[in-house]
Protein backbone atom coordinates (compact mmCIF):
# COMPACT_ATOMS: atom_id res chain seq x y z
CA UNK A 1 0.00 0.00 0.00
CA UNK A 2 2.98 2.81 1.00
CA UNK A 3 4.27 1.57 -2.79
CA UNK A 4 1.16 2.73 -4.23
CA UNK A 5 0.52 5.74 -2.33
CA UNK A 6 4.38 6.55 -3.18
CA UNK A 7 3.40 5.97 -7.02
CA UNK A 8 0.39 8.04 -6.84
CA UNK A 9 2.00 10.82 -4.88
CA UNK A 10 4.91 10.92 -7.62
CA UNK A 11 2.27 11.23 -10.22
CA UNK A 12 0.20 13.79 -8.45
CA UNK A 13 3.40 16.15 -7.78
CA UNK A 14 3.76 15.68 -12.44
CA UNK A 15 0.59 16.56 -12.69
CA UNK A 16 0.94 20.07 -10.64
CA UNK A 17 4.06 20.77 -12.10
CA UNK A 18 2.69 20.32 -15.11
CA UNK A 19 -0.52 22.73 -14.53
CA UNK A 20 1.99 25.36 -12.80
CA UNK A 21 4.20 25.29 -16.11
CA UNK A 22 1.14 25.78 -18.26
CA UNK A 23 -1.17 22.33 -18.74
CA UNK A 24 -1.10 18.67 -17.91
CA UNK A 25 -0.02 18.09 -21.23
CA UNK A 26 3.57 18.55 -20.03
CA UNK A 27 3.73 15.01 -18.15
CA UNK A 28 5.82 13.41 -20.63
CA UNK A 29 5.18 9.26 -20.94
CA UNK A 30 8.66 8.85 -19.61
CA UNK A 31 7.16 10.38 -16.41
CA UNK A 32 4.66 8.23 -16.09
CA UNK A 33 6.54 4.88 -16.65
CA UNK A 34 9.22 6.03 -13.79
CA UNK A 35 6.66 6.50 -11.37
CA UNK A 36 6.40 2.48 -11.06
CA UNK A 37 9.17 -0.19 -10.25
CA UNK A 38 12.50 0.18 -10.07
CA UNK A 39 14.67 2.36 -11.94
CA UNK A 40 17.60 1.00 -11.77
CA UNK A 41 16.83 -2.19 -13.10
CA UNK A 42 18.95 -2.58 -16.14
CA UNK A 43 19.23 -5.04 -19.52
CA UNK A 44 22.52 -6.54 -18.53
CA UNK A 45 21.62 -10.26 -20.08
CA UNK A 46 18.13 -10.09 -21.61
CA UNK A 47 16.69 -13.47 -22.43
CA UNK A 48 13.49 -14.16 -23.92
CA UNK A 49 10.45 -16.29 -22.24
CA UNK A 50 11.65 -18.88 -24.71
CA UNK A 51 14.57 -19.03 -24.02
CA UNK A 52 14.23 -19.29 -20.42
CA UNK A 53 11.36 -21.65 -20.49
CA UNK A 54 13.76 -23.86 -22.40
CA UNK A 55 16.74 -23.32 -19.89
CA UNK A 56 15.15 -24.52 -16.83
CA UNK A 57 12.59 -27.41 -19.08
CA UNK A 58 13.03 -29.71 -16.69
CA UNK A 59 12.24 -27.60 -14.13
CA UNK A 60 8.98 -25.93 -14.92
CA UNK A 61 7.37 -29.08 -16.63
CA UNK A 62 8.26 -31.23 -14.00
CA UNK A 63 5.27 -33.59 -12.35
CA UNK A 64 6.61 -32.58 -8.64
CA UNK A 65 5.63 -28.62 -8.90
CA UNK A 66 9.76 -28.46 -8.59
CA UNK A 67 11.53 -25.16 -8.83
CA UNK A 68 14.69 -23.12 -8.66
CA UNK A 69 16.14 -19.87 -7.23
CA UNK A 70 17.95 -17.21 -10.57
CA UNK A 71 21.46 -16.41 -9.24
CA UNK A 72 22.95 -14.47 -12.16
CA UNK A 73 21.52 -11.37 -13.81
CA UNK A 74 18.79 -12.15 -15.90
CA UNK A 75 16.05 -9.90 -17.96
CA UNK A 76 13.10 -10.17 -19.87
CA UNK A 77 11.42 -7.86 -21.75
CA UNK A 78 7.59 -7.48 -22.40
CA UNK A 79 4.60 -6.70 -22.46
CA UNK A 80 1.87 -7.39 -19.81
CA UNK A 81 -1.02 -9.45 -21.31
CA UNK A 82 -3.03 -9.87 -18.29
CA UNK A 83 -3.90 -8.50 -14.88
CA UNK A 84 -6.54 -8.70 -11.81
CA UNK A 85 -9.03 -5.70 -13.08
CA UNK A 86 -11.57 -7.89 -13.01
CA UNK A 87 -10.75 -10.26 -10.62
CA UNK A 88 -10.61 -13.58 -12.73
CA UNK A 89 -6.59 -13.64 -12.64
CA UNK A 90 -5.90 -12.96 -8.90
CA UNK A 91 -2.44 -11.48 -7.35
CA UNK A 92 -0.74 -12.16 -10.86
CA UNK A 93 -0.04 -10.54 -13.81
CA UNK A 94 0.71 -12.43 -17.34
CA UNK A 95 3.31 -11.09 -20.13
CA UNK A 96 4.31 -12.26 -23.00
CA UNK A 97 7.97 -11.35 -25.46
CA UNK A 98 8.98 -10.92 -29.10
CA UNK A 99 9.42 -15.13 -28.59
CA UNK A 100 5.71 -15.09 -29.01
CA UNK A 101 5.63 -17.38 -25.73
CA UNK A 102 3.72 -16.26 -22.38
CA UNK A 103 4.85 -16.78 -18.67
CA UNK A 104 2.95 -16.09 -15.06
CA UNK A 105 4.57 -13.78 -12.83
CA UNK A 106 3.18 -14.33 -9.12
CA UNK A 107 2.80 -10.67 -6.54
CA UNK A 108 0.85 -11.12 -3.49
CA UNK A 109 -0.77 -7.80 -4.72
CA UNK A 110 -3.98 -6.52 -4.97
CA UNK A 111 -4.59 -3.49 -7.73
CA UNK A 112 -1.85 -4.42 -10.34
CA UNK A 113 -3.67 -3.35 -12.83
CA UNK A 114 -3.22 -0.09 -11.93
CA UNK A 115 0.62 -0.16 -12.95
CA UNK A 116 0.68 -2.43 -15.04
CA UNK A 117 -2.49 -2.27 -17.28
CA UNK A 118 -2.64 -4.74 -20.48
CA UNK A 119 0.16 -3.18 -22.99
CA UNK A 120 2.24 -2.16 -20.66
CA UNK A 121 5.73 -2.91 -21.39
CA UNK A 122 8.16 -4.10 -18.67
CA UNK A 123 11.81 -5.34 -17.69
CA UNK A 124 11.65 -7.97 -15.11
CA UNK A 125 15.02 -8.31 -13.44
CA UNK A 126 15.24 -12.17 -12.63
CA UNK A 127 18.28 -12.53 -10.33
CA UNK A 128 17.12 -13.93 -6.60
CA UNK A 129 13.95 -14.93 -7.84
CA UNK A 130 12.48 -17.95 -8.27
CA UNK A 131 10.80 -20.12 -11.40
CA UNK A 132 9.26 -23.16 -11.19
CA UNK A 133 5.90 -24.92 -12.21
CA UNK A 134 2.68 -25.39 -10.48
CA UNK A 135 1.37 -27.93 -12.53
CA UNK A 136 3.45 -27.62 -14.93
CA UNK A 137 2.66 -23.81 -15.63
CA UNK A 138 5.86 -21.86 -15.73
CA UNK A 139 5.96 -19.51 -13.00
CA UNK A 140 7.96 -16.52 -11.50
CA UNK A 141 8.00 -15.49 -7.79
CA UNK A 142 9.22 -17.23 -4.82
CA UNK A 143 8.53 -20.66 -2.70
CA UNK A 144 5.33 -20.94 -0.82
CA UNK A 145 5.04 -23.96 1.51
CA UNK A 146 1.14 -24.74 1.91
CA UNK A 147 -0.85 -26.70 5.05
CA UNK A 148 0.14 -30.03 3.40
CA UNK A 149 4.05 -29.09 4.05
CA UNK A 150 4.19 -28.87 -0.29
CA UNK A 151 6.29 -26.29 -1.55
CA UNK A 152 6.32 -24.93 -4.82
CA UNK A 153 6.49 -21.11 -6.76
CA UNK A 154 3.90 -18.85 -5.69
CA UNK A 155 3.39 -15.01 -4.74
CA UNK A 156 6.03 -12.93 -4.25
CA UNK A 157 6.46 -9.65 -1.43
CA UNK A 158 5.01 -6.93 -3.14
CA UNK A 159 8.18 -5.15 -2.25
CA UNK A 160 9.89 -7.11 -3.70
CA UNK A 161 8.59 -7.24 -6.97
CA UNK A 162 9.02 -3.01 -7.15
CA UNK A 163 12.62 -3.79 -6.74
CA UNK A 164 12.74 -6.32 -9.90
CA UNK A 165 10.52 -4.52 -12.39
CA UNK A 166 10.70 -1.20 -14.65
CA UNK A 167 8.41 0.02 -16.82
CA UNK A 168 9.57 1.26 -20.12
CA UNK A 169 5.88 1.89 -22.33
CA UNK A 170 3.53 1.12 -23.27
CA UNK A 171 2.29 -1.28 -26.84
CA UNK A 172 -0.54 -0.29 -28.57
CA UNK A 173 -2.95 -3.43 -29.44
CA UNK A 174 -2.08 -6.38 -28.08
CA UNK A 175 -3.28 -9.33 -30.11
CA UNK A 176 -4.23 -12.48 -29.07
CA UNK A 177 -2.79 -15.81 -31.10
CA UNK A 178 -5.44 -18.52 -32.46
CA UNK A 179 -5.42 -21.61 -30.19
CA UNK A 180 -5.20 -24.68 -32.38
CA UNK A 181 -7.52 -27.40 -31.01
CA UNK A 182 -5.96 -29.79 -33.26
CA UNK A 183 -2.89 -29.65 -30.79
CA UNK A 184 -5.16 -29.67 -28.03
CA UNK A 185 -3.28 -32.67 -26.22
CA UNK A 186 0.53 -32.05 -28.03
CA UNK A 187 3.01 -31.84 -25.01
CA UNK A 188 5.01 -29.29 -27.23
CA UNK A 189 2.21 -27.20 -28.11
CA UNK A 190 0.87 -27.39 -24.34
CA UNK A 191 4.66 -25.79 -23.23
CA UNK A 192 4.99 -23.39 -25.77
CA UNK A 193 1.76 -21.65 -25.30
CA UNK A 194 0.87 -22.14 -21.82
CA UNK A 195 0.95 -18.58 -20.26
CA UNK A 196 -0.16 -17.10 -23.63
CA UNK A 197 -3.07 -14.65 -24.74
CA UNK A 198 -4.85 -17.18 -27.09
CA UNK A 199 -8.32 -17.07 -28.74
CA UNK A 200 -10.80 -19.91 -29.38
CA UNK A 201 -12.73 -19.55 -32.38
CA UNK A 202 -16.17 -20.88 -33.07
CA UNK A 203 -16.89 -22.61 -30.07
CA UNK A 204 -20.21 -22.78 -27.97
CA UNK A 205 -20.61 -23.46 -23.63
CA UNK A 206 -22.03 -26.29 -23.30
CA UNK A 207 -24.31 -24.36 -20.87
CA UNK A 208 -24.65 -21.34 -22.59
CA UNK A 209 -28.11 -19.45 -21.86
CA UNK A 210 -28.59 -21.63 -18.36
CA UNK A 211 -26.22 -21.66 -15.91
CA UNK A 212 -23.08 -18.36 -15.24
CA UNK A 213 -20.11 -18.28 -15.36
CA UNK A 214 -19.03 -19.00 -11.31
CA UNK A 215 -22.08 -19.41 -8.87
CA UNK A 216 -20.87 -19.89 -5.29
CA UNK A 217 -22.24 -23.53 -5.31
CA UNK A 218 -20.46 -24.77 -7.54
CA UNK A 219 -16.91 -23.36 -6.69
CA UNK A 220 -14.04 -25.69 -5.61
CA UNK A 221 -11.65 -25.86 -2.82
CA UNK A 222 -10.13 -22.81 -5.02
CA UNK A 223 -13.42 -20.48 -5.26
CA UNK A 224 -13.45 -21.47 -8.78
CA UNK A 225 -15.56 -23.00 -11.26
CA UNK A 226 -14.83 -24.79 -14.42
CA UNK A 227 -16.95 -24.36 -17.93
CA UNK A 228 -16.85 -26.54 -20.67
CA UNK A 229 -17.30 -25.71 -24.77
CA UNK A 230 -18.36 -27.42 -27.73
CA UNK A 231 -15.97 -27.07 -30.84
CA UNK A 232 -18.91 -25.78 -33.08
CA UNK A 233 -16.61 -26.68 -36.42
CA UNK A 234 -15.84 -30.00 -35.31
CA UNK A 235 -20.20 -30.53 -34.14
CA UNK A 236 -19.01 -32.01 -30.79
CA UNK A 237 -18.00 -31.12 -27.41
CA UNK A 238 -14.44 -30.94 -25.72
CA UNK A 239 -13.56 -33.09 -23.26
CA UNK A 240 -13.63 -31.81 -20.07
CA UNK A 241 -10.38 -33.65 -18.84
CA UNK A 242 -8.60 -31.32 -22.34
CA UNK A 243 -10.02 -27.86 -21.90
CA UNK A 244 -12.22 -25.47 -19.45
CA UNK A 245 -13.27 -21.86 -19.55
CA UNK A 246 -12.30 -21.07 -15.41
CA UNK A 247 -14.22 -18.76 -13.35
CA UNK A 248 -13.19 -17.27 -9.92
CA UNK A 249 -16.27 -16.61 -8.06
CA UNK A 250 -14.74 -13.34 -6.61
CA UNK A 251 -14.41 -12.20 -10.43
CA UNK A 252 -16.83 -9.15 -11.26
CA UNK A 253 -18.58 -11.06 -13.67
CA UNK A 254 -18.71 -14.37 -12.02
CA UNK A 255 -22.86 -14.13 -11.67
CA UNK A 256 -23.47 -13.06 -15.56
CA UNK A 257 -25.31 -15.53 -18.06
CA UNK A 258 -23.04 -17.75 -20.33
CA UNK A 259 -24.01 -16.26 -23.72
CA UNK A 260 -25.81 -18.31 -25.79
CA UNK A 261 -24.01 -19.06 -29.85
CA UNK A 262 -21.13 -19.49 -31.50
CA UNK A 263 -18.12 -17.38 -29.81
CA UNK A 264 -14.54 -16.36 -30.03
CA UNK A 265 -13.47 -16.60 -26.50
CA UNK A 266 -10.13 -15.12 -25.67
CA UNK A 267 -8.42 -15.60 -22.74
CA UNK A 268 -4.89 -16.07 -20.76
CA UNK A 269 -4.41 -20.03 -21.89
CA UNK A 270 -2.47 -21.67 -18.40
CA UNK A 271 -2.16 -25.68 -17.70
CA UNK A 272 -2.73 -27.48 -15.04
CA UNK A 273 -0.93 -30.93 -15.96
CA UNK A 274 -2.66 -31.75 -19.51
CA UNK A 275 -5.49 -29.90 -19.01
CA UNK A 276 -6.10 -26.19 -20.14
CA UNK A 277 -7.45 -23.56 -17.58
CA UNK A 278 -8.56 -20.92 -20.13
CA UNK A 279 -8.41 -17.47 -18.17
CA UNK A 280 -10.78 -15.12 -19.39
CA UNK A 281 -10.09 -11.37 -18.26
CA UNK A 282 -13.33 -9.37 -18.80
CA UNK A 283 -16.44 -9.80 -20.73
CA UNK A 284 -15.16 -8.55 -23.60
CA UNK A 285 -12.78 -11.44 -23.68
CA UNK A 286 -15.97 -13.08 -25.54
CA UNK A 287 -17.68 -12.08 -28.47
CA UNK A 288 -19.95 -13.56 -31.30
CA UNK A 289 -18.27 -15.67 -33.80
CA UNK A 290 -19.74 -13.68 -36.74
Amino acid sequence: MKKILLSLGILASFALSSCMDGGYDAVTDQQMDAAYGNQEVKETNRITIQELKAKYNSTVFASSNTYHQIKEPTQLRGWVTGNDIQGNIYSEITMEDESGEGILICISQGGLFGALPVGAEIIVELKDLYIGGYGKQPEIGTPYTNSNGKTYVSRMNPRLWQQHYKRIGFKENVQASDFDLSKIKDEAYLQANCGKLMTLNNVSFQKGGTATYAPEAEKDAANCVPRYLKDETAGKNIAQASLQIRTSTYAKFAAEKLPEGKLNITGVFTRYNDTWQVLIRDLDDVKPAN
